[in-house]
């Protein structure tokens, strides 16, 4: 009798062989466990109470791909579904309210117009530096970070739509852009501080939704401030949008450095015409001049900067988000109007929002913007007499 053909019994005793290499029992259960993970995965959320982090919370929470959802804050929030911890997230014990968690998204951002700016980028980038090093130290290999586009600077030679991987060329100049640049560079550095680690960036365009920014106030205004010679485009992005694509990047369906927004753009002159509302146009020197020594004197909560982001464009390609097959549920037309009516009601000059009194009093935008230029020459005035 001729001998068995040892090549037909290979994949028998292949699965059959006792606990060698990858095939073992305990290998095996390691990675069923580790792909059960990834398909179920525990999600912490920082700055989970309001905001974009509370429809986080509850988007994750009734969703059947997340296994638990760990909710941070200062303050509890309304999901009952939730597992929450109340405390600051520049506090180190964060660490261990984080074990467990496959994935943090950090959303505990202030960016407020009336926060003192120190304050805030103290707040902001600590922080930051505690959730990324806490993440690491309790074994999470995720974590999640929201800036923003407007880190891509706005600059009149940008191209028309810059692509994601474009230079960043923002500066400070603008409200929190200066914490958003650094949170970036926090979020790159923390993969070669804590190997195992990874980042994923998302940095949403005008975002819409229960918001208030030096660029949403910029629409409560009674008309448009246009520079003359700029070339405004717009691209906005609804708070569910934005929401929908953080659940992506939580659930791994995304990596990298990724913009999140509407597709396409609108020019100024389409922004007018579904707007009705009509432009003021000013010199540039005259614009930036005013801007500059209002915030300077504290009658407006906005520096110059934020000026940069109504002038040139900055519109940016979500071909990443795209290519993984997600898509915004809103375009630019539908956000524009609901952010129009959201502002419906409101009064703002050069980024300061105005009481019933005084938009009552202001007979158009240019009769409020010269109040506004007559009370920061009132207030010199006053400082040089009183020698400061």
């Amino acid at each position: 009798m001729s001998s068995p053909d040892p090549q037909a019994r290979a994949p028998h005793d292949a699965e059959n062989r006792p606990e060698h290499g990858d095939s073992a029992p305990g290998v095996r259960q390691a990675r069923n466990e580790a792909a059960a993970r990834r398909r179920s995965p525990v999600i912490a959320v920082t700055g989970a109470a309001s905001g974009v982090g509370a429809a986080l919370v509850a988007r994750l929470a009734a969703s059947d791909e997340v296994k638990q959802v760990i909710a941070i804050d200062e303050r509890r929030g309304d999901c009952a579904d939730a597992q929450w911890h109340v405390l600051d997230v520049r506090d180190p014990a964060i660490a261990d309210r984080l074990r467990g968690a496959d994935v943090v998204v950090h959303l505990a951002l202030d960016l407020d117009l009336e926060t003192d700016p120190a304050a805030r980028t103290a707040y902001n980038v600590r922080g930051t530096q505690t959730v990324l090093t806490a993440a690491a130290a309790a074994g999470v290999h995720r974590v999640v970070l929201c800036t923003s586009a407007m880190v891509y600077g706005a600059l009149p030679d940008n191209d028309i739509p810059l692509s994601e991987d474009s230079e960043l060329r923002a500066t400070a100049e603008a409200t929190g852009v200066g914490d958003l640049l650094e949170i970036e560079r926090l979020g790159r550095r923390a993969p070669r501080a804590h190997p195992g680690l990874n980042v994923t960036v998302l940095r949403p365009a005008v975002l819409v939704g229960g918001t208030d920014t030096a660029l949403t106030r910029y629409f409560e205004s009674p008309r448009l401030l246009v520079v003359a010679g700029s070339r405004p485009t717009w691209q906005f992005c609804h708070v569910e949008d934005l929401v929908s694509a953080l659940e992506y990047a939580a659930l791994e369906k995304v990596e990298g450095e990724l913009a999140v927004g509407c597709e396409g753009w609108l020019e100024q002159e389409e922004v007018e015409e579904l707007s009705g509302i009509r432009r003021m146009e000013l010199p540039s020197a005259v614009a930036l001049g005013a801007a500059a020594r209002l915030h300077r004197i504290g009658l407006t909560p906005s520096p110059a900067g934020d000026l940069a982001y109504t002038m040139h464009p900055w519109v940016v390609s979500v071909s990443g988000l795209h290519a993984a097959g997600w898509r915004p549920r809103w375009t630019n037309e539908e956000v524009l109007a609901e952010l129009l009516q959201e502002v419906s009601g409101r009064h703002t000059v050069a980024g300061r929002r105005l009481g019933r009194k005084d938009a009552a009093t202001a007979a158009g935008a240019a009769g409020a913007t010269v109040a506004l230029l007559g009370a920061a020459a009132a207030v010199r005035r006053a400082r040089r007499r009183r020698g400061l």
